[in-house]
């Protein structure tokens, strides 16, 4: 591919349609396919805008989920397919498709620099040769797709379970799989051996008889040792990994998947230097599973390694993939504020554009129970607390992708709707000790908000399709790294920026993303420590237990963290933009703030 970048899949809406925008400049990124209903309408959408035929598919139709976001894929790829072609014929002058196609790309890049030599040839046989090859060489950015292993709810009908192939995690792969991309489905959100099973029954995730695959598996993981155990279990499935996408626990958009105080740096080193023993190590189990089904294959695949959370500057971008070895990088939040690539209706827009460091905080937000990236801006948030305000919280529950708890039903309900937090508010009301203890559970309860409908209203605001009476509040999930870019930026201003052509954080005073995890981790760290004591002002005995057995891991983590950043800043070949003396400084402040937590419960006698 000729980028070293990707964009990574951005809530549900916001890169819905971002392949349309930017793969016809060979710029992959990630579609969400959780929602089938978004899915159908942004395909409603999409055909009317390009005058194509298009027949609604209800949700009473059977497998109509599968289905739906089957027909919305093919249209993505029908109209880049239609894009690319036009590209290809376009001349070679300023502002042209074709010309934007290769001058977005690095400088270094083989074809960018191809393409600067043709623009010197004077007009005759070579330069049209030349032209002919740079036209063959462009193609479309990947179209990939996410599916969140563990959204997964079992569908009924008039009471009756439907069957495993119909929750909502297989019905979504099957149509990824029955769709005619040929790109990667990214799997995050955990392990989902049901998920893994399913796989199985697709052709697509084989190989041919060259060795080329129809349908790739990405794994997004965020430590060495869960990509181990998830590829183990494919592998044995005849299912090979072409990708394995590291993110950052904390310093990352959507849900934060914290790890045991495993920062980033050491995660990539692990990988860097078991690259070689883990990939022989699949393949060998991935070999023996397909000779089973009577699949041979005479070469190894390619397996990349990518990484992703709060990159900002090109000079982070360039030392991951030189430090670590790595195969691209992933940026984010910061295509939040360019409207040419993603969906940010115009008052969210201006919101992010003006924010602050203070504006973007980690939360108990998601119905999931998963750490949930906010954003107090956002319409979303302040519709929570008007209802709350109005002794109404919770929201309406329409869409039940994220129900999953079974208190007070017999079926799944949504812990960010009206019913469940009536229901969970009278519980606590007839058992609270003090008014404080009720403050405290009620405000943990109404905390949970609504991402089905929030995640989505934001392309609906934008694209002017926003149903009668549907809401009009938009839940926005950004990485704290988009607090230091602070203006709408074009396509070519970001990527500028990515490529080091151009600065946008020009004089910002910006931690790197190294010391800007270390912080994060440090303050979560802190949190789940308060937690643990209080557990035991409780007699939480069993719990403050297993806790304590957790914290001391995570502190111990934060310290080898600490120790590998010390040595690696001080390697003469590390990149000095990246650890000069001011990031060294803002990293020993982290580091005191260590220091400055009273870990005595937990019996530890490191010190940092």
């Amino acid at each position: 591919m000729p980028h070293t970048f990707h964009i990574p899949v951005l809530g549900l809406a916001y890169s819905v349609d971002t392949p349309l925008k930017v793969a016809q400049f060979g710029i992959p990124s990630v579609v969400s396919i959780v929602d089938d209903e978004l899915c159908e309408r942004m395909r409603k959408y999409h055909s009317e805008l390009n005058h194509l035929p298009y027949t609604f598919i209800d949700k009473t139709v059977n497998d109509s989920r599968a289905k739906r976001i089957t027909a919305y894929l093919n249209l993505l790829q029908q109209l880049i397919h239609n894009q690319i072609a036009d590209i290809k014929n376009q001349l070679f002058k300023t502002g042209s498709g074709i010309s934007r196609y290769f001058e977005l790309q690095c400088e270094s890049s083989p074809l960018r620099k191809a393409y600067n030599q043709m623009l010197e040839m004077p007009a005759g046989s070579k330069r049209a040769e030349r032209e002919s090859q740079l036209r063959e060489a462009v193609e479309a950015g990947s179209i990939d797709v996410n599916i969140m292993a563990k959204v997964d709810k079992v569908n009924f009908a008039d009471g009756i379970d439907l069957g495993s192939e119909n929750t909502d995690a297989l019905a979504a792969l099957r149509g990824f799989a029955n769709s005619k991309l040929q790109s990667a489905m990214v799997i995050s959100a955990g392990l989902n051996p049901r998920l893994f099973s399913y796989l199985e029954n697709f052709a697509g995730f084989y190989p041919d008889e060259t060795g080329h695959f129809n349908k790739k598996i990405i794994l997004k993981v965020s430590d060495y040792r869960s990509a181990m155990v998830q590829a183990k279990m494919l592998a044995k499935k005849g299912l090979w990994v072409s990708e394995f996408r590291i993110e950052s626990g904390l310093n990352c958009g959507g849900h934060a998947f914290a790890t045991e105080g495993f920062l980033l740096g050491p995660i990539l080193h692990e990988f860097k230097e078991n690259r070689l023993v883990l990939s022989e190590e699949l393949w060998a189990i991935y070999t023996a599973a397909l000779q089973q089904k009577k699949i041979y294959l005479a070469a190894k695949p390619i397996q990349k390694i990518t990484a992703q959370g709060g990159i900002g500057t090109a000079a982070e971008h360039n030392h991951l993939l030189q430090a670590y070895g790595l195969d691209a990088t992933g940026w984010g939040s910061p295509f939040l504020l360019v409207e040419e690539a993603t969906n940010v209706d115009s008052e969210t827009l201006k919101n992010l554009a003006e924010a602050t460091e203070s504006d973007f905080y980690i939360s108990n937000a998601s119905p999931l129970g998963v750490p949930f990236n906010n954003f107090r801006k956002s319409t979303a948030e302040q519709e929570r607390l008007h209802r709350i305000a109005k002794s109404r919280p919770g929201s309406p529950c329409t869409k039940k992708y994220l129900c999953t708890n079974t208190e007070f039903t017999v079926q799944p309900i949504c812990t960010a709707s009206r019913q469940y937090q009536h229901l969970k508010i009278r519980e606590i009301k007839a058992f609270a000790t003090s008014p404080e203890e009720l403050k405290k559970q009620i405000d943990a309860v109404t905390e949970k908000t609504c991402l089905c409908e929030g995640l989505c209203a934001s392309v609906y605001l934008k694209d002017d399709i926003l149903k009668p009476k549907e809401s009009k509040a938009v839940s926005i999930c950004p990485g704290p790294n988009l607090a230091y870019f602070s203006k709408k930026y074009s396509l070519k201003e970001m990527v500028d920026h990515i490529y080091g052509k151009v600065n946008l954080l020009e004089g910002v005073n910006r931690p790197n993303l190294f010391v800007k995890e270390l912080g994060l981790y440090i303050d979560y760290f802190k949190k789940e420590l308060q937690h643990f004591n209080d557990d035991f002002k409780t007699n939480v005995q069993n719990l403050s237990q297993k806790k304590q057995a957790y914290l001391s891991k995570f502190y111990n983590q934060l310290l080898n963290g600490v120790e590998f950043y010390r040595a690696n800043f001080q390697q003469a070949d590390t990149d000095l933009r990246v650890w000069g003396e001011e990031q060294v400084a803002l990293f020993e402040k982290a580091v005191m703030n260590i220091h400055s937590i009273n870990t005595q419960s937990l019996n530890l006698s490191a010190k940092v």
